[in-house]
């Protein structure tokens, strides 16, 4: 009698990919989730002193902007306040809103997650004053993004952001001309408003309310948007500007040098101080969005980068696999280099832990590259200007992301699955079986 065989092929796999036949997805989870246990287990004080020199610095580059901005237009406060407000954002409130220092730091009532620039439009000026509102910035990124990563669902996601500018049926070097503009108001024209949305979008959930037909809750949600395309169910945009952007806009750049009007008028010097220091604080806005988006954009985007189509639990193998093969890193080492990409070049450590220190990813970085090629995982680091390219490649509609194999994907959230029923399953080890144990060894 013939037994028919089992003629189901393994799916053939691109030359890039073909690393995941051999991969031991099991190892590979153990070993992430026990690099993490320690790495947090030995934070402490040298990450609260790590994390003042970095307050110390930043507050440097606000002080030296603040002195110099009414001198009249130059270089020196234009850098010195774009570099305090980039610092502000990607180090200190990032990693502090992320809950880094909530374990470690003294002062509980301000180095913790639910404090830090949260409650009032006063905690906001005092903690991180930005265009972007931190409760709404605290959902869309700490949340969504994190545990969506490269998913439909990830507001960050730039392939699908971008989609638009992707099908524009117009030459490539028409759409390199928009990038300026884009590069220089991203924060203001699209990052506010969408982490709002989200915002809104959560607490629409938690309420039950249904989403209207005809709305993607994952299309991005911009001003040209608010104003020129139907706005959006979520807020209006009256709202918008009185709650998120216009506060900021109001006191940041009227009211903040205000007081050079009253030293203009008693050096005799009428309001040119003052106008020179709006000026200066308008070129520095231009000078940190660009600055926000090399370091901040590219951090998930390039062909090099994968997406994946399900969600997966959090801390899971699948998790831990997905923020490495969708994050990358940039150089890395000394502090001065560390505080000009915001920390963000330990972007693949930080989506592997997100609540530890900035001083943790520095340790970390070279462990994760070494377990990730022991397990043959693509670790990807390079410079942040050859991820700015890859990532324009991507806007414009040149290049497109990877997606992860179809088939791995589902396997892989299977033993999840798998992995995660054994976790509830598994029974205390009494002491004395343990002794018993021992004593027939």
């Amino acid at each position: 009698m013939c037994v028919p065989q089992n003629t189901k092929s393994e799916p053939k796999l691109a030359k890039c990919d073909e690393w995941v036949k051999t991969f031991d997805f099991e190892e590979f989870t153990v070993d992430m989730k026990k690099l993490g246990d320690e790495l947090e287990k030995n934070q402490g004080p040298a990450d609260v002193k790590h994390l003042k020199k970095m307050v110390m610095w930043s507050n440097a580059c606000g002080i030296v902007g603040m002195l110099t901005m009414g001198l009249g237009v130059h270089l020196v406060p234009i850098i010195a306040l774009s570099t305090f407000t980039f610092t502000r954002w990607t180090m200190i409130a990032h990693h502090t809103c992320h809950g880094g220092y909530d374990k470690i730091h003294p002062n509980k009532n301000r180095w913790n997650r639910f404090k830090f620039a949260v409650g009032s439009l006063w905690t906001r000026m005092c903690d991180w004053f930005d265009w972007m509102m931190p409760e709404a910035w605290n959902v869309e990124h700490n949340n969504r993004h994190h545990y969506c990563l490269s998913e439909l669902e990830d507001p960050d996601l730039v392939e699908n952001n971008l989609k638009d500018m992707r099908n524009l049926p117009v030459p490539t070097i028409v759409k390199y001309l928009a990038l300026p503009l884009l590069v220089t108001t991203w924060k203001w024209f699209y990052y506010a408003p969408n982490t709002y949305k989200e915002l809104k979008l959560a607490k629409w959930r938690k309420a039950g309310k249904k989403i209207p037909e005809g709305v993607v809750p994952s299309d991005a949600v911009t001003v040209r948007s608010l104003l020129f395309s139907g706005g959006t169910p979520f807020y209006s945009f009256w709202e918008f500007f009185s709650i998120v952007i216009g506060p900021y806009l109001l006191i940041h750049f009227f009211l903040f040098p205000a007081p050079l009007l009253a030293i203009g008028e008693y050096m005799g010097t009428g309001h040119d101080m003052y106008i020179s220091a709006v000026k200066n604080l308008f070129l520095a806005e231009l000078l940190t969005n660009a600055h926000g988006f090399v370091a901040i954009v590219t951090n998930h985007a390039g062909d090099d980068m994968y997406r994946f189509r399900d969600g997966c639990r959090p801390y899971s193998g699948s998790f831990y696999l997905r923020q490495v093969l969708a994050s990358v890193d940039f150089w890395t080492g000394s502090d001065i280099n560390d505080f000009m990409h915001g920390y963000l070049n330990y972007q693949i450590e930080h989506h592997l832990w997100p609540s530890l220190s900035m001083l943790s990813y520095k340790r970390s970085q070279p462990l994760v590259k070494a377990l990730c090629e022991k397990h043959g995982v693509p670790y990807v680091q390079e410079n942040v200007f050859l991820r700015t390219k890859k990532t324009i490649d991507i806007m414009t509609g040149t290049s497109s992301m990877r997606w992860f194999p179809e088939d791995y994907e589902r396997k892989f959230l299977e033993k999840d699955a798998v992995m995660e029923a054994a976790k509830k399953n598994k029974k205390p080890v009494l002491l004395s079986e343990k002794c018993m144990q021992a004593a027939q060894e």
